[in-house]
């Protein structure tokens, strides 16, 4: 792949301003507002894949939004890689700490980024990675040095659980048969720390709803007479970890798999300043898990955090009123053995036995997916290493990732493939966070060291 350099420095104007186009494209799937966003933004993806060379794009209708597949098979004996992305975005709220729209993709440099990087909702999760991709078959395609047959599937509800892509995968089990799958939704750990995701965390994601008068009280009237949902849904939740951060739900710990010491030494040998990652985040002290280190705690330790707790009056000004309800949001990440759906129920049994007399509790479980750990000695995983190798000039660590990707582990129980995690984005890249952004370098980097992946795959599988 000689011209793979020059390509992309020819190529690299167009590249970012077509990622910057796929940017402006509203495509939040849990808000209904945007549903229109959302199948335009499907339609751009095909669009995008079809120009890059795919002999065949299929915008596959669901039960929510499409499903994008795309192939190029130049041989079916040749070995085949599926691509998994998705098109779809969290919400930007709160817009206020955006200091620029985002969906207004803008080029600000930084420290982290002197080249550059695109700000703007969705940049690195997941349409830079996973344009990234098209790009890299572009090149592959242009320049007659595709070595594999290629799938595409890239879907529109990857942040709201994926229930639709299950469904899909189920049914199309022959049309998505493959040797291995390839996803760009992770990160590294450095621009010249080049690592690979071996392990994702599962999730459930749950709403709760705490219930106690049949109206908003008087606070001066009914204050101290009757119980505040606010105050009991507040007690509850502090409950639920004890002095050391334990979770405290009767049974959540049963299947969580230990790491020997050898391997949790293993994983302290990756680079890390406990003081830069202080300093990034502008905060005194990390906090977590007694007994784990940061790096741990973040990725082979189950948690449990409120992602959004409301109620009562929050406008300008004051209203002295005790609210009828309570509401929060908890999203539990989870480790391999751990089961979501059991840690679900024991979530909900858990709740609603530990709520108080004058209150009634209501769990209601949103989406959720499995753990997943990827091997390092698979075929795969030694084409990704000599990929990075190639490109950044080092040899990738292996890393596990506190974050998930819930179809990843469907994926291997229905295709009976692996999985390789490629991320190009860093810690700092705001995901999910005002700012969200993704550098102009990784960018780049990811759609050169892509092509080489298949290079090494192909030869490899030999």
């Amino acid at each position: 792949m000689q011209n793979l350099k020059k390509y992309i420095n020819e190529h690299k104007d167009r590249f970012i301003n077509e990622l910057i186009e796929l940017l402006k494209f509203p495509s939040i799937s849990a808000d209904s507002t945007y549903k229109e966003a959302v199948i335009k933004t499907a339609k751009a993806v095909a669009d995008r894949l079809d120009e890059a060379g795919c002999k065949k794009v299929e915008l596959c209708k669901t039960e929510g939004y499409p499903i994008i597949y795309a192939e190029k098979i130049i041989d079916p004996k040749l070995p085949t890689v599926l691509v998994y992305g998705h098109y779809d975005v969290q919400p930007p709220d709160p817009i206020n700490l955006w200091t620029s729209p985002p969906f207004e993709p803008v080029i600000k440099k930084t420290d982290l980024h002197p080249q550059g990087a695109i700000f703007a909702r969705g940049a690195c999760d997941d349409k830079g990675q996973m344009y990234m991709h098209v790009k890299a078959l572009e090149y592959m395609i242009s320049e007659n040095e595709l070595p594999c047959n290629v799938k595409f599937m890239i879907e529109g509800e990857e942040e709201v659980g994926s229930v639709n892509l299950s469904k899909y995968v189920k049914a199309h089990q022959k049309k998505l048969e493959n040797d291995v799958i390839l996803i760009s939704d992770t990160g590294m750990i450095a621009n010249d720390v080049p690592s690979i995701t071996t392990g994702l965390r599962g999730l459930s994601y749950v709403e709760v709803e705490v219930t106690g008068p049949n109206r908003d009280l008087h606070s001066g009237l009914y204050g101290g007479a009757v119980a505040n949902p606010i105050n009991v849904l507040t007690k509850m939740i502090a409950s639920l970890h004890n002095e050391n951060n334990h979770i405290t739900i009767p049974g959540f710990y049963d299947h969580v798999e230990e790491l020997s010491k050898g391997e949790r030494e293993q994983m302290g040998k990756a680079p890390f300043s406990l003081n830069d990652y202080k300093d990034a985040l502008a905060i005194e002290a990390v906090y977590g898990e007694k007994g784990y280190t940061t790096n741990e705690r973040n990725s082979i330790r189950p948690t449990l955090d409120v992602n959004g707790i409301w109620g009562g009056y929050t406008g300008e000004g004051a209203k002295t009123v005790i609210a009828s309800k309570a509401y929060a949001k908890i999203s539990m990440r989870l480790v391999p053995h751990q089961n979501w759906e059991t840690i679900t129920t024991l979530f909900k049994n858990h709740f609603e036995n530990i709520a108080p007399k004058g209150v009634t509790v209501k769990v209601i479980p949103h989406h959720g997916g499995q753990a997943y750990v990827t091997p390092i000695d698979s075929i795969g995983y030694q084409a990704a290493s000599k990929a990075y190798e190639a490109a950044f000039g080092k040899t990738p660590i292996p890393q596990r990732s506190g974050g998930s990707i819930p179809i990843v582990a469907l994926f291997e129980d229905v295709l009976k493939s692996k999985t390789i995690l490629m991320g190009f984005g860093l810690d700092s890249d705001a995901i999910h966070s005002p700012n969200e952004h993704f550098g102009i370098w990784n960018y780049l980097k990811g759609i050169e060291t892509i092509p080489l992946f298949y290079k090494y795959f192909s030869e490899l599988s030999k």
